[in-house]
């Protein structure tokens, strides 16, 4: 099994960059790799509970973050963007990984591809 790095850098909504890091990371455990999502600067965004789309053009990417968990990727955020977009662990979905840039830099030299958004 081979392992995928998505990191998502731009903020949820304005753009279709985030839909197609979750269309790619959904796409990554359907061919059985092992998908690591990684929420970086405007991206943490995407991991912030309770997305109100009503009145827009826009799905939600909450349930698109959610689906990527339950169907096994890890999602993580980075804690020092999360501080930057006035985000505690309060407000993001649950299942996210709260993790420092020493730690993403980990996961993704661990990985086989790298995909940046």
């Amino acid at each position: 099994m081979g392992s995928i790095s998505i990191i998502l850098r731009r903020p949820p909504y304005g753009s279709v960059d985030t839909s197609e890091a979750i269309r790619h990371a959904l796409g990554g455990i359907i061919e059985e790799l092992e998908v690591k999502l990684i929420l970086v600067d405007g991206g943490v965004a995407a991991a912030r509970k309770g997305h109100n789309v009503s009145g827009t053009e826009y799905s939600s990417i909450e349930e698109g973050i959610k689906d990527c968990i339950d169907m096994g990727a890890a999602v993580y955020a980075d804690k020092t963007s999360m501080k930057d977009h006035y985000l505690d662990s309060g407000d993001i979905i649950e299942g996210v990984i709260i993790a420092n840039g020493s730690d993403i830099a980990e996961r993704i030299s661990e990985s086989d591809v790298t995909m940046i958004f």
